[in-house]
């Protein structure tokens, strides 16, 4: 062969060498991203378990005193367990939903019909816990978003999303608010 034969074959060589060596740098990086946001929604969903695993126990603390307020432990127990039974990240986060919902509504309970329950040291510690429970979700909830939206938009950038389009990467969905809780709720003491 001719050396500018063997030059030529040297070139494409390099060229295809670099090539390859971009798609697998990019395949590792976007799977790493990837991996990252499906860690950074673990984190949610455990802090999420941490507070409905804490409601039976806040609840039983508090059952004995509040016996005609089954209503509400009744949709608590059934939030806990579509929560329990929900399998992908929108269907824990209804249910998370209705949790919140409830949680809300027996705190406020406690809070207006029972004072003197709501100063039962048991009763405050766990209602403490929940409190703390609710900033780590909301902290878990940022840090996801957070993730998800670098995530997406490493798939959106040229060239990268060349090749997550044929590597079959897709955008994450965000974390999305309840309908209405644009809305500031009205509180009133009187």
């Amino acid at each position: 062969m001719k050396k500018s034969t063997l030059t030529v074959i040297g070139i494409i060589g390099i060229i295809v060498i670099g090539i390859v060596g971009y798609f697998i740098a990019t395949y590792n990086s976007l799977a790493t991203a990837e991996n990252s946001v499906d860690a950074k929604w673990s984190q949610v969903e455990n802090v999420m378990q941490r507070r409905a695993d804490l409601i039976p126990n806040l609840v039983n603390s508090v059952k004995g005193s509040m016996q005609h307020e089954t209503e509400i432990f009744s949709a608590i127990t059934e939030a806990r367990k579509e929560y329990n039974q929900a399998s992908t990240p929108s269907e824990k986060v209804a249910a998370d939903d209705k949790i919140d919902q409830s949680v809300g509504t027996m705190v406020s309970v406690i809070k207006e019909s029972y004072p003197q329950l709501a100063s039962n040291e048991n009763v405050k510690t766990l209602m403490t816990q929940l409190e703390g429970t609710e900033n780590r979700i909301s902290v878990e909830r940022k840090n996801y978003i957070t993730e998800v939206q670098s995530y997406n938009q490493n798939l959106v950038r040229f060239p990268k999303n060349i090749v997550a389009k044929m590597l079959g990467f897709e955008k994450k969905a965000n974390f999305k608010a309840d309908a209405g809780a644009e809305k500031v709720p009205d509180v009133s003491f009187e």
